[in-house]
């Protein structure tokens, strides 16, 4: 957006800044709050303190530094604020789980490490974040995020103490901060319709009887070699035990198969034809196949003891899932797949739509980070990451509530329009 489209939205901004800032106690702060997000969504390459200051008309370097870096205001109800007001706009369909990578040079930024990093593809020095977000097909928001730890962090006083990490913050494995941020979601009254994530939190069994324990459905993608009965397998006691006085724990007769023989073996005519939504290039359409499986492997059989009371009281029996492949038509073999509380007879057109809505955050991603500058912040701090990640929300959530509203007539970003509209900013 050019100075002239942004000075045009300064009433609308003002109005919004006064209702998502007003848990930050200072006018002033809130002053700067809404000069940040104009620098946000202002044209440049660059949305670190500096050159968006230059750019603002009433842009102060030193402010903006001190309010994003030093000023102790706190962000979680500035994000709850966001939530509340974005939910009911967007009347999602799912709140989906992901994570997104910084990276960095150095080792004196908050949380950097060297890991896995997203964004290049490869072991990298970065941050990373997880993230969850309120999604339908025409937006989404941002509900909370969490900054990853890495166990070196934990402690590295010197470089805890440098960055403000709070002491209560330790390290937590990733699907611990994506169930944590869902806590505290539902905290604030927000209950997801269905969770969605990807493989790296589909694959971790903990993760999936997290959400079965606080009685949330999900749907998350999981790799072709995941160990599973069928469905209809029905452990039994063996007749012998080995030595005698042994007791004799029941168990499933075949050993459990990749997921991606189990489908192999339904073969093609058990596959279902189904498009869940147009796309900028027409209909997306391919071949799908539900069924009911049990997944196995020690973790699998940890958690079912531990629900069943211990290992006397099991009787062997894996918990079943729905297992949804897709299996695209001149393909060999299938290429995805999802693990899902939802049942096996749900409707095939709900399932798949489901389970590829994560197309909206990468398309919002882009902006989020791109246009918005998520990941053009230069601080090394705690303070200041959650600062910035707070204000770059708030920007997104602004131009996505002026696309949603029908009175409003705004240039929209990539993040904040249809799939289907082909102009840019």
């Amino acid at each position: 957006m050019d100075m002239r489209q942004v000075e045009g939205l300064r009433a609308e901004l003002a109005g919004f800044v006064a209702d998502v800032f007003a848990s930050v106690p200072r006018r002033d702060q809130r002053a700067k709050g809404d000069c940040y997000l104009r620098g946000l969504m202002l044209d440049g390459r660059r949305k670190s303190i500096q050159p968006m200051a230059e750019r603002l008309p009433d842009g102060n370097e030193q402010n903006l530094q001190q309010f994003v870096n030093q000023s102790p205001w706190d962000p979680q109800p500035v994000q709850r604020r966001i939530a509340e007001r974005m939910v009911p706009l967007i009347s999602p369909d799912a709140f989906v789980v992901d994570d997104v990578s910084f990276p960095k040079d150095g080792r004196m930024s908050v949380a950097v490490a060297r890991q896995y990093c997203g964004a290049l593809g490869k072991q990298a020095n970065c941050q990373v974040a997880v993230s969850v977000h309120a999604v339908s097909d025409t937006a989404s928001v941002p509900l909370r995020w969490r900054l990853f730890l890495p166990k070196e962090w934990e402690q590295d006083s010197e470089r805890r103490g440098a960055c403000g990490v709070p002491d209560e913050v330790g390290h937590r494995e990733k699907w611990r901060l994506a169930l944590d941020a869902l806590d505290e979601a539902a905290g604030w009254g927000l209950t997801p319709p269905v969770v969605v994530a990807d493989a790296g939190y589909g694959q971790s069994h903990p993760f999936r009887v997290g959400l079965r324990e606080r009685g949330l459905d999900y749907i998350t993608a999981v790799r072709g070699d995941t160990s599973a009965h069928p469905g209809d397998a029905v452990p039994s006691t063996p007749e012998r035990a080995g030595r005698i006085g042994a007791h004799r724990l029941p168990r499933y007769r075949e050993a459990a198969r990749p997921v991606k023989d189990l489908v192999m073996a339904a073969g093609r005519r058990s596959l279902r034809r189904c498009t869940w939504r147009q796309g900028s290039r027409g209909a997306m359409t391919s071949r799908f196949l539900v069924m009911e499986i049990r997944p196995a492997g020690v973790a699998a059989r940890k958690a079912a003891r531990e629900q069943a009371g211990g290992r006397d009281a099991w009787d062997g029996t894996l918990p079943a899932e729905t297992l949804l492949a897709e299996w695209p038509p001149h393909q060999d073999e299938p290429t995805d797949y999802w693990l899902t509380s939802l049942p096996a007879d749900t409707v095939l057109r709900r399932l798949v739509r489901l389970a590829k809505i994560r197309w909206r955050i990468e398309h919002d991603y882009r902006e989020l980070k791109h246009g918005l500058g998520l990941d053009h912040f230069e601080g090394r701090s705690w303070t200041g990451w959650h600062h910035h990640a707070t204000l770059v929300t708030a920007a997104h959530a602004f131009l996505t509530e002026q696309r949603l509203t029908p009175k409003a007539d705004t240039p929209a970003c990539p993040s904040t329009r249809s799939s289907t509209q082909s102009r840019t900013c």
